[in-house]
C-alpha cells in the first residue's frame, strides 16, 4: 500500500464508503417505506431520512432491493447525502455494480421504483461515479454553483484521506508484527488478506469504531459473503450445517441453514447485529447473507472461526488445570453477564437471554477462554414498554439444560427475568461438565453430559420433568472436590446456580464476580 491507498486499499474503501445503507425496520421516523426482507412488520420500515431502491449486479445476476435509508447513514452530512443526489451506476468491489434512488414524497414511494444499471464505460466519461472523475469535472472556476460543488467534493474528500491514514497506520503496525498462521492448509490461500493486509476485524475497528455496534454495511456483508470458499464440514446441527470457509487467507465459520429454517436464520443474524453486542466473550458475528442458486437457497451466518470447536467436544479429548478451569468458567460468566446487561443511552443495548444455553453452544478459544454462540432463540427486553420480544419459532431449548419452571411450564413468559434465571439454570450444569474434567494430581472424571445416569441420551419433557421438578435430583458431586480448593469454589457456585426456587438462583453478574475474586486470589499467592 502506497500513496494515496490505491489498488485492493482503494476498493475496500470505495465499498464501505458506498455501502451506507443499513436495514432498520421501524427505526425512529414518519416516513414509510417499502421493506423487502422486513418479512415480521408486513414488508414495512419507518425512516427519518429516504425510502431508497437498488439494482445490483454482480456475478449470478441482477439483485432488487427496496428498504428505509436513516439520516444517521447520510453521507457526507447529516442533512444530505451525496448518493442520493446520482443518478449514477455506482462501482463496488470487482464486477459489482450497482445504482440506487431515493425518495421521500409519499409513504411507500419506493414501491415502484426500479434504477436502471447504465452501460458500463470505463473511459471515465460514461455514467459511472467515481470520486476521483467527480473532482475533476468541477472546475476551480465557474458558475455560481461551484462553490457548493467544492464544498461537497472537500466533504467528501477528507474522511477518505482520515480513513486511508488509519489502513496506513493498521497495515504498517501489523506488519511489524505478523501473527502466526491459524492453521496448516497455507497453500489454500495467502496467509494475511490479500486488501493491503486488512483483515476482517480491521474493517469491524474501522466501521465501529470499537464501539461494539451493528457491524459492516450490508453490501460489505453480501460482498464477503460471495468471496468465501467453503473447505470443511466441522459440524452438523437441527438448523443445518458449520462449515469452515476461507476468506482471502482468514478462516471463518458458516453456518449454513436449510431454507425452512429462514426465521431462526433472520433471528440470529439480527440478535447478532445488536447495538454493543460485540464482547470477547460473545462469538464474533462477520456476515450474513441469502444465497440462492437457482433450485433452493442457502441461508448463510458467518462468525469467527475457533480450531478448537465447541466446549462439549473440548472436553470430551482434553482436561483442563484447574486455572484452566477457573478461566473457562469465568469467560462464560462473563459472556452472559454482558448478554443479560442492559446499557442505557442513544447507543445502549437491550438486556438479553440466551435461552439455549449449552456446552454445545459455546466455542472454546486458543487462549482457554470461551465465546457464548448461537443466539438464533435469544429474547430482548424493551425497558420502555418492559416487554419481551418472544419470536415465533418451532425450536426449542435444548431439554437436558431447561430449568425446573420451564420443565414445569411455569415460568412467567412476560417477566424477562424469568428467562435470565433460566439462563443461569443451564449455566450451572456447564460448570459441572468443565468441572468434571479438571486434572489435579492426574485424577479426573470422564466427560459426561449433564443427569448422564438418570435419563437417556435424547431425553423426554417428561423424563427430564421426573428427575429434576418431581425428584429434584441435581448432578452428583464427587466428595473429593470439596478437598481442592478452586473446586470447592466450583461446587458451591453451580449449587447457587440450580436452586429450584428461581428466584434464589445467583445472578450471571456475581457469577462472574465470585469467580473473579477467586482467580485474583489465586494470583496474589
Amino acid at each position: 500500500m502506497r500513496g494515496a491507498c490505491d489498488g485492493g486499499i482503494a476498493s475496500f474503501l470505495a465499498l464501505a464508503l458506498l455501502c451506507l445503507f443499513h436495514t432498520s425496520c421501524l427505526a425512529d421516523g414518519k416516513l414509510k417505506c417499502h421493506c423487502d426482507i422486513c418479512t415480521d412488520t408486513n414488508h414495512t420500515c419507518e425512516t427519518d431520512g429516504y425510502c431508497f431502491a437498488s439494482t445490483s449486479l454482480e456475478n449470478d445476476g441482477i439483485t432488487y432491493a427496496r428498504r428505509c435509508y436513516d439520516k444517521v447513514r447520510f453521507f457526507p452530512a447529516p442533512d444530505y447525502s451525496v448518493w442520493c443526489s446520482t443518478n449514477s451506476t455506482l462501482r463496488g468491489p470487482g464486477d459489482m455494480e450497482y445504482v440506487v434512488a431515493c425518495c421521500d414524497h409519499a409513504d411507500f414511494c419506493n414501491r415502484d421504483l426500479r434504477p436502471i444499471l447504465t452501460p458500463n464505460d470505463d473511459s471515465g466519461g460514461g455514467p459511472y461515479f467515481r470520486l476521483a472523475d467527480y473532482l475533476e469535472r468541477v472546475p476551480p472556476g465557474g458558475d455560481d454553483a461551484t462553490p457548493a460543488i467544492w464544498k461537497v467534493a472537500l466533504s467528501i474528500a477528507m474522511p477518505i484521506f482520515a480513513i486511508c491514514v488509519v489502513v496506513m497506520v493498521i497495515y504498517h503496525v501489523r506488519m511489524t508484527r505478523r501473527r502466526p498462521r491459524d492453521s496448516d492448509d497455507s497453500q489454500e490461500a495467502p496467509d494475511r488478506p490479500i486488501l493491503g493486509g486488512v483483515t476482517i476485524r480491521d474493517m469491524l475497528e474501522m466501521t465501529t469504531s470499537g464501539s461494539g455496534s451493528v457491524g459492516l454495511p450490508l453490501l460489505v456483508q453480501r460482498s464477503i459473503a460471495r468471496q468465501i470458499q467453503l473447505v470443511e464440514t466441522i459440524g452438523k446441527g437441527r438448523f443445518g450445517e458449520v462449515w469452515r470457509g476461507r476468506w482471502r487467507g482468514e478462516n471463518v465459520a458458516v453456518k449454513i441453514f436449510s431454507s425452512r429454517e429462514e426465521r431462526s436464520w433472520f433471528r440470529e443474524a439480527e440478535i447478532y447485529q445488536t447495538v454493543m453486542l460485540r464482547h470477547d466473550n460473545i462469538l464474533g458475528f462477520i456476515a450474513a447473507d441469502n444465497k440462492d442458486n437457482g433450485t433452493w437457497t442457502q441461508l448463510w451466518l458467518i462468525t469467527d472461526y475457533h480450531e478448537k470447536g465447541s466446549l462439549f467436544d473440548y472436553l470430551n479429548r482434553s482436561t483442563v488445570d484447574t486455572n484452566g478451569m477457573i478461566r473457562m468458567a469465568l469467560s462464560i460468566a462473563t459472556g452472559l453477564a454482558h448478554l443479560h446487561m442492559e446499557i442505557v443511552g442513544t447507543q445502549g443495548k437491550p438486556a438479553i437471554a440466551h435461552r439455549d444455553l449449552k456446552s454445545k453452544n459455546i466455542l472454546v478459544k486458543t487462549n482457554g477462554t470461551c465465546a457464548i454462540g448461537d443466539l438464533g432463540l435469544a429474547v430482548r427486553h424493551d425497558v420502555i414498554t418492559d416487554t419481551v420480544d418472544i419470536q415465533l419459532n418451532n425450536r426449542v431449548g435444548t431439554k437436558r439444560y431447561m430449568a425446573p419452571e420451564v420443565l414445569e411450564e411455569t415460568i412467567n413468559m412476560n417477566h424477562f427475568d424469568s428467562f435470565k434465571r433460566a439462563d443461569v439454570y443451564a449455566l450451572g450444569l456447564i460448570l459441572w461438565e468443565i468441572a468434571r474434567r479438571c486434572n489435579v494430581g492426574g485424577i479426573h472424571d470422564e466427560y459426561q453430559l449433564p443427569f448422564y445416569d438418570l435419563v437417556p441420551s435424547d431425553p423426554t419433557i417428561e423424563e427430564m420433568r421426573k428427575v429434576v421438578c418431581t425428584d429434584r435430583q441435581r448432578p452428583s458431586i464427587p466428595n473429593r472436590w470439596q478437598s481442592i480448593e478452586a473446586l470447592q469454589v466450583m461446587s458451591k457456585v453451580m449449587k447457587e446456580c440450580w436452586y429450584h426456587n428461581a428466584a434464589a438462583r445467583l445472578t450471571a453478574l456475581r457469577i462472574k464476580k465470585s469467580l473473579a475474586n477467586y482467580g485474583a486470589m489465586e494470583d496474589l499467592k
